[in-house]
Order: structure tokens, then C-alpha cells, then sequence
């Protein structure tokens, strides 16, 4: 029931990312809205293959890739749909979610047992800290393809090609109204992410902090994000730098979620 369940979801997300490039060469009411039903349609049994797994593992399944990959797909959709009920924008669903697609794609690839949770790992802080750092990611995430958004739409600009593609993205100062909103989400929900991992850290291994690999980078792409808020309140850093830093914070998003668990020795490891 659950690899139907994830499997169709899998299968919607791809339809999505299809019509979403289809959509920005020949865009039309239509497409969009068909886009936005099949994105709820996928998200609806993406939530109910989730929770089919934690009915049958009895947690939050985020203790192995499979469901960490699947389950940071769901939060970015999530964040989706946040960004599509305050700013009506779905063009950006064409750029955002491939995004959730191919992290299901990745998901899809690695192996999907239900494995038990190690005795550490068996306490209510679990689903607290990892869904206050999956959505936290999520929204990094989301920042990221606003950034990438910004640098193409000011490219355009700057060559004066304001028609095609120019004319159905949002304009850069509402990209970058965006690109702020989501990092002024990401970054407290990821701070509360790193204190509930600390104090859960203490009450399982007696020790607040470790250095294990995922805290140092966890707390790198705190420090990174901090410096993006900073510098934009202070120094006034807005459009194409703050693009460019959310890119890069970002790219360590990635790096702390996969490449930790892939190259380095760290009792986070799925």
C-alpha cells in the first residue's frame, strides 16, 4: 500500500514538473490550473503514504534517505503552497517544483524498508526537531529557486528582453520580497531545529553538543543564513547579492543533508 501510495505521488509530481515546462513556453490558464490540481492531487497521497509508514513504523519516517528525501519533497510542497496562498504566483511552481520531484526521484532509487528506531532515537523530540528542520531546509530550498529566479529576471532586464519568459515571472522586487520571507521562515524554525536537537541531545548522550559532523554543519548554515539577515538589515543587502547568498546557503543545505550522510562519519547518518 505504501510504494502505491508513493508511487503515485512520485507519478503526479512528474506530470507537474512535464506541465510546468510546457507552461513556461506556452503558458495558458489552463496548464496552470491543471498544474496546481495535479500538485494538490500528489501532495494529497504523499501525505497519506507518510502517514501509512508511520502507522507501521510508529514514527515520523525519517530514519532512513528513502524517507528523509521523501519527506523533504513534502515540506517543500508545503512551503508551495504557502508562497501560492499569500503572493497567487503558480508560474513559480514550474521552477519550484522539480525541486520536489527529483528529490522524490532520489527517494524512489533508495531502499524503502521500515527499519526500527536505535534507542536513542526513540523519543518524542524526534518528530519535533526533524520536522522544525525538514520545513526549515524547505524553505531554504524555496529561497533558492526565488534566487535563481531574481538572477534570470534581472538578466533580462538588464538586456532589455522584457517579453517571453520576462513577462510571466514575478518582478525582481517581488522575487525578492520573497526570497526575504522565506529565509526570515527558514532561519527561526531552523535556530528551534538546532535547541530541540541539543536539548535531546542531552537527555539521550548526556552532552548538549557533540561536534558531530551534522551538528558543526547544521550550525555552518545557521551562521550562513544568520550573515544573509544580518548584512541585508544592516549593510542594506537586497536583490542580486542577497539571490546569490541564498543560493549558496543553500548549496550547503544540501551538502549538511546529503553529503554529510554520504562522506563523513556522523551518528546522524540515515
Amino acid at each position: 500500500m505504501g510504494t502505491i501510495l508513493f508511487e503515485l505521488a512520485l507519478t503526479c509530481y512528474f506530470a507537474v514538473t512535464i506541465i510546468g515546462v510546457i507552461e513556461l513556453f506556452k503558458g495558458s490558464r489552463d496548464l496552470s490550473v491543471l498544474m496546481m490540481y495535479l500538485t494538490g492531487a500528489g501532495f494529497v497521497v504523499h501525505t497519506a503514504s507518510i502517514m501509512y509508514r508511520y502507522a507501521v513504523g510508529g514514527h515520523l519516517p525519517i530514519a532512513s534517505m528513502h524517507d528523509a528525501a521523501s519527506f523533504f519533497a513534502w515540506c517543500v510542497v508545503l512551503i508551495f503552497f504557502f508562497l501560492e496562498f499569500r503572493y497567487k504566483i503558480g508560474i513559480m511552481g514550474s521552477f519550484i517544483l522539480p525541486m520536489a520531484f527529483i528529490l522524490m526521484l532520489s527517494s524512489s532509487a533508495l531502499p524503502r524498508e521500515i527499519r526500527p528506531l536505535a534507542p536513542a532515537l526513540q523519543s518524542y523530540w524526534l518528530g519535533i526537531h526533524t520536522f522544525l528542520a525538514f520545513l526549515g531546509n524547505a524553505a531554504f530550498a524555496v529561497a533558492f529557486g526565488t534566487g535563481a529566479l531574481y538572477l534570470i529576471q534581472e538578466r533580462n532586464l538588464k538586456s532589455k528582453h522584457t517579453h517571453g519568459l520576462f513577462r510571466k515571472l514575478p518582478s525582481i522586487q517581488v522575487l525578492d520580497e520573497i526570497n526575504y520571507k522565506l529565509i526570515s521562515i527558514g532561519f527561526p524554525l531552523l535556530t528551534m531545529a538546532i535547541i530541540t536537537g541539543a536539548v535531546w541531545a542531552e537527555s539521550a548522550w548526556g552532552r548538549y553538543w557533540r561536534w558531530d559532523p551534522k551538528e558543526v554543519w547544521s550550525l555552518i548554515t545557521w551562521l550562513i543564513y544568520a550573515l544573509i539577515l544580518h548584512i541585508r538589515l544592516t549593510a542594506g543587502w537586497r536583490g542580486k547579492r542577497a539571490a546569490v547568498l541564498s543560493i549558496i546557503g543553500f548549496l550547503i543545505v544540501l551538502f549538511t543533508f546529503f553529503g554529510v550522510n554520504l562522506l563523513l562519519k556522523s551518528v546522524h547518518t540515515f
